[in-house]
C-alpha cells in the first residue's frame, strides 16, 4: 500500500463537483458559512451535519421574517 496517486485524484474531483459545490451554495443561502459544506467529505460527520442543518433555525430565514 503506497500513496494513492492519480487514481485518488480522479475519484475526488468529481466528488467535489457533484456534492460540495452545490452544498456550498445551499448552505450559503441558508445564512451559514459555505465552508460548512466541506463537512460532507468527513465520514459520519456528514450525517451529523445533515441533521443539524435540517433542524436548526436558519439565520437567513430568521432575518427575513
Amino acid at each position: 500500500m503506497g500513496f494513492p496517486g492519480m487514481n485518488h485524484g480522479l475519484f475526488f474531483l468529481p466528488l467535489l463537483v457533484i456534492f460540495v459545490i452545490p452544498a456550498w451554495r445551499i448552505v450559503s443561502k441558508a445564512g451559514y458559512n459555505g465552508a460548512f459544506s466541506l463537512l460532507l467529505l468527513v465520514p459520519f460527520v456528514n450525517v451529523i451535519a445533515l441533521w443539524v442543518f435540517a433542524f436548526a433555525e436558519w439565520p437567513a430565514r430568521v432575518r427575513s421574517e
